[in-house]
């Protein structure tokens, strides 16, 4: 166990837990890891990638702490009250939430025919309501820690409008504003902060794109950004862990990790 790892236990009888929802692959998987390597206890939910769910336990079991695969569909109420019960059987506490999960439609936004009421409401089920429900099931819990953290894993999209979709743009959007209510809501005891990156090099686009596409507009992306690279999940995770770990006086922040592209005009990818 490391030195941040040891001061946790110093303080605490036990090391701290972290629950990820949609910890089975991309920016999730990475998140589970990087508390892993702080000696924090964590629990992976995954939806339907449970063998992706068991790689990523395996992978926190190698640094020594003990994980969790709890599968879970966060849109359901009872599965989010059925998660927060498999991690109080296991542990008793519960230190850090990361809202993770969630899911998108590929959209032009240009044509308004491209997506049905049904996908907005699937959209946002998971990626708003479903995020709400997991903090509300782990509130008592989080409430008994002595440094009780939320993270949502939002996206610049939330600010641009620019994405995989407008449904998808919206829920961000919406899931910003339900980071600050929560902040509120959630304070004295946790703080609730949300990261919002911007293209990340996980799995998500490879959905749309071929492979050679997929380079294309990874070497866009860089070539735009101000700090000529694109962001990886290990970075995502790395201000994710800041936020639950550090800055114990910051709430209702939104941050965005994008390599600087927020700063380029107009729509430039």
């Amino acid at each position: 166990m490391n030195q941040t790892a040891n001061k946790h236990s110093e303080t605490t009888a036990e090391p701290p837990v972290a629950l990820v929802t949609g910890g089975g692959t991309g920016i999730g998987a990475a998140c589970a890891e990087a508390f892993a390597k702080q000696g924090i206890r964590v629990a992976v939910n995954f939806n339907s990638s449970a063998d992706s769910a068991q790689n990523v336990v395996a992978v926190c079991e190698k640094y020594g702490v003990d994980a969790l695969a709890v599968q879970g569909n966060v849109s359901d109420d009872a599965d989010c009250r059925d998660i927060m019960s498999c991690v109080e059987r296991r542990w008793g506490r519960l230190d850090m939430l990361i809202n993770n999960a969630g899911v998108t439609r590929f959209a032009e936004a240009s044509d308004l025919d491209a997506l049905s009421d049904k996908d907005f409401q699937e959209i946002f089920a998971v990626n708003v309501t479903g995020a709400y429900q997991m903090i509300r099931a782990a509130s008592s819990l989080l409430n008994r820690s002595t440094n009780a953290s939320v993270v949502n894993i939002s996206s610049h999209s939330g600010f641009s409008g620019i994405g995989s979709s407008t449904a998808y743009a919206a829920s961000k959007g919406a899931l910003n504003t339900l980071t600050r209510a929560m902040a509120l809501a959630m304070a004295p005891r946790v703080r609730v902060n949300a990261v919002c990156p911007g293209f990340v090099d996980t799995g998500w686009m490879a959905k749309k794109l071929d492979e050679e596409s997929l380079t294309h507009f990874k070497d866009k992306v860089a070539k735009i950004a101000p700090l000529k690279q694109v962001v990886t999940p290990d970075q995502v995770a790395e201000a994710v862990l800041w936020f639950a770990l550090g800055g114990k006086t910051i709430t209702g922040q939104l941050l965005v990790i994008d390599g600087g592209t927020h700063l380029t005009v107009g729509n430039p990818i």
